[in-house]
């Protein structure tokens, strides 16, 4: 049986592998979804993706926000994180397992420790977007209890067809 830990970074090597395991979900993503390449303009685009990753410690600072890490066998193998998106919202940002880590459970564990912090932060309701050809993605959202939500006012009509909203009550 594999050793599976889950844990808030805390360190700054805790960020530099979570910023790894950022740069990881981009390969994985332009490998899986090469038409949804690097490009300027791409919500993925590289220059801006490597910005967002060095604030890291900033978008996501305690106590209003967390970076969780997963390893199995002390080899590292997910995150996820979270910030405030509004009073008594968080919003979930780039949840991501491994190919090492897959079949462990880590997605849903990853999300479980998540929302124990954040109800420990005060949070009652988590919400997240997401790109819709992620199907698998979405199918581990449901099965935590995740449902389907508008837009919100402002969003770009140009991506409502590849980009839908989800939220659950945490208590």
């Amino acid at each position: 049986m594999a050793d599976i830990r889950v844990r808030m970074a805390e360190t700054d090597a805790d960020l530099d592998l979570a910023r790894a395991l950022c740069r990881d979900w981009l390969d994985w993503h332009w490998k899986a979804f090469p038409e949804d390449g690097p490009r300027v303009g791409n919500p993925m685009d590289p220059i801006a993706f490597e910005d967002t990753i060095d604030r890291l410690p900033q978008i996501h600072a305690r106590p209003r926000g967390a970076i969780l890490l997963a390893e199995v066998d002390d080899h590292p193998a997910g995150c996820v994180m979270y910030h405030e998106a509004g009073p008594d919202m968080a919003e979930i940002k780039r949840l991501f397992v491994n190919e090492n880590g897959r079949g462990h459970g880590l997605g849903r564990l990853l999300l479980e420790r998540m929302f124990d912090a954040m109800i420990e932060d005060g949070y009652g309701t988590v919400m997240f977007s997401s790109a819709r050809f992620l199907t698998h993605a979405r199918r581990l959202y449901e099965s935590v209890g995740f449902r389907d939500i508008p837009h919100p006012a402002g969003f770009p009509d140009k991506h409502r067809d590849f980009v839908y909203f989800m939220e659950r009550p945490l208590i």
